[in-house]
């Protein structure tokens, strides 16, 4: 939404602009680096791995649905990031520009943390849910639901990063497939292009043979250690710049929090779409 309104004003918003600067980097990185974001910097997908790893230690593996079913599941993400698109994009400048200054978006952070602070039983249940099904299908949350996630895969096509696997020099052992979040066939594959690689680099960094995959930006190869370096680097470098120009702290004044806060259990601070 703030992406939408600098658009439409040419001034990016003063209430919460690190949003908007923190989408255009996370774009950005996977312009550059595939959706590396999901792998090297999102604390729902280490989070999301973590359980995957819980899973395999307690089953002894991850369940994997099956195609006809895994497949339409896919898809539910890319429905979730259509629903979004098409919400902002009906509404017209003025409508935009009154959701950015309205008294709920303005302690929308207040509200985020009271979400999780006061918790309800329907969003607990849902979240225990979630974890759950981390636990025994690996990803779920990132594969199947996350619209983020699919907005990066889409930028990522667009990447000159690629992961190449070497036929000539491939053992056929297997072992990047198995490694693989996205479950991908690397070892059946030339480059792998998928939206759904997140630039893990594991498959890389498990190959037993260094020169039958490597990960790189044209014919320069770069290492799994080195690639995680340069996405931290490079966002790194986008919110010190931000932070610098001035473009990542809000407007808004303690005062006008702590009186806001007292209030947020006041209608006028429901989501206007309620």
């Amino acid at each position: 939404m703030g992406l939408v309104d600098w658009a439409y004003g040419g001034t990016l918003n003063a209430i919460h602009p690190a949003a908007t600067v923190l989408l255009l980097l996370f774009l950005a990185i996977s312009l550059l680096l595939r959706k590396a974001f999901c792998s090297w910097i999102c604390p729902v997908g280490f989070l999301s791995e973590s359980l995957a790893r819980l899973g395999q230690r307690f089953f002894g593996r991850n369940f994997r649905p099956h195609r006809f079913v895994d497949i339409p599941l896919r898809s539910l993400k890319y429905l979730l990031l259509g629903f979004f698109v098409w919400a902002i994009w009906q509404m017209s400048p003025a409508a935009l520009r009154a959701f950015i200054e309205s008294p709920y978006n303005r302690v929308s952070d207040v509200k985020m943390y009271l979400f999780f602070a006061r918790i309800g039983t329907t969003a607990a249940v849902v979240l225990v849910a979630l974890a759950a099904a981390s636990v025994f299908v690996q990803g779920a949350w990132c594969r199947y639901l996350c619209p983020y996630g699919a907005l990066l895969g889409l930028f990522s096509r667009f990447s000159p990063a690629r992961i190449r696997r070497n036929d000539d020099a491939c053992v056929d052992c297997g072992l990047c497939d198995r490694v693989c979040m996205a479950r991908l066939p690397v070892s059946r594959v030339e480059e792998v292009r998928s939206v759904e690689c997140t630039g893990c680099l594991d498959c890389v960094a498990v190959c037993p043979v260094g020169p039958a995959l490597t990960a790189g930006v044209r014919r320069r190869k770069i290492g799994p250690i080195a690639f995680g370096v340069a996405v931290v680097l490079l966002f790194l470098a986008g919110y010190g710049a931000a932070r610098w120009s001035g473009k990542w702290g809000n407007e808004i004044p303690d005062r006008e929090y702590i009186e806001r806060i007292q209030k947020i259990d006041d209608p006028a601070y429901q989501h206007p779409g309620a």
